[in-house]
């Protein structure tokens, strides 16, 4: 666990750099056009710079958040401006505010900054969402582990039921952490809730049918699907644009990817994209639920095989076998 966290945090947050980060340039004379050349050389990559001809068009980039900050060249008697919008990612906002503070000064001009979608006001950095993913993850990923140990011996039809009752209860809990509590979002908590539910669920159902195969090292499975990949390509702290390419690439299709943008388009955005990312959580969902009914039909098989034998196993071997179920229950609730 040390070294996978190690890998996977350092590896995805330690040096954020931007690659191919969309900015627009407004305007659409020759000085626009060579303004928005030279930031692109200039960037050997980090900035994919890009004009646009008005301020509506710049503003309407962002608001699909197709782009992460507009430039408006100063003209006499107006400072030059920058468009951002903090709520599709502040960190990301704050590396274009850094770029075009320089470029306004290399002018002599002060920058005016404008947020076109702002995060909520409990949320000032943006990055509450985020926290509320880590919440709901551990929240989920523990229940798997007393389930998993403590349920081991139950149908699975009864551990899915249990599964999906916490998953309930997470996203519950969930909610009362975004709305009333902590104030992440001022509306749409409905949705978030819903977006909430979904998510858990996936990650109870995945670990429950996971179980079956793995036992005792299923805590440490989890963990790697939906804390070691999943924090770090949620786009929750960087977006994938100032990461490495491999949790850039895995924030397409990763679940927690698809809570935290889904929440962020939901929220802030007017439900842009909200469908695709519903539809990443749904995959994740349905690909548990047939785990899990692969794992039942996996040890409907097994007791099949081993009842027979049951029978004729000594007393004391029967013993060891429930003292290293119990010792699997000890450690997978202690991790």
């Amino acid at each position: 666990m040390c070294v996978g966290m190690g890998l996977a945090y350092l590896g995805a947050f330690h040096a954020p750099e931007p690659h191919d980060l969309r900015v627009d340039i407004v305007g659409t004379g020759p000085q626009t056009q060579v303004l928005a050349q030279t930031l692109h050389d200039k960037g050997a990559g980090a900035l994919d710079v890009r004009t646009v001809p008005d301020r509506a068009a710049a503003t309407a980039a962002l608001r699909d958040q197709s782009s992460f900050g507009a430039y408006l060249p100063g003209t006499p008697g107006h400072a030059p401006e920058l468009l951002v919008a903090s709520a599709a990612s502040d960190t990301s906002a704050m590396a274009v505010e850094k770029v075009f503070t320089k470029v306004a000064a290399t002018h002599d001009r002060p920058l005016k900054v404008t947020d076109v979608a702002p995060v909520a006001s409990g949320d000032p950095t943006g990055q509450g969402v985020f926290f509320l993913l880590v919440a709901l993850s551990i929240g989920s990923y523990a229940s798997v582990a007393v389930i998993g140990g403590a349920g081991a011996v139950l149908p699975m039809r009864i551990r899915a039921l249990l599964a999906a009752g916490m998953s309930l209860v997470v996203s519950l809990v969930g909610a009362v952490f975004a709305g009333p509590l902590f104030h992440l979002v001022d509306h749409g908590l409905g949705g978030v809730w819903a977006l909430s539910w979904l998510y858990s669920a996936g990650i109870l159902l995945t670990g429950v049918g996971l179980h079956t195969f793995l036992k005792r090292w299923t805590t440490l499975g989890v963990m790697v699907l939906f804390v070691m990949l999943n924090f770090t390509s949620s786009g929750g702290i960087y977006r994938p644009e100032l990461q490495p390419g491999f949790f850039g690439s895995l924030h397409a299709f990763w679940n927690g990817a698809g809570f935290v943008e889904g929440v962020r388009g939901h929220v802030y955005f007017d439900g842009h994209a909200l469908g695709r990312n519903v539809l990443v959580l749904a995959v994740w969902f349905l690909a548990g639920a047939a785990l899990v009914a692969l794992a039942g039909r996996t040890e409907n098989r097994r007791r099949a095989v081993v009842a027979p034998a049951a029978a004729a196993v000594p007393a004391q071997m029967k013993a060891e076998a429930k003292e290293e179920l119990e010792e699997e229950m000890e450690e997978a609730v202690g991790v």
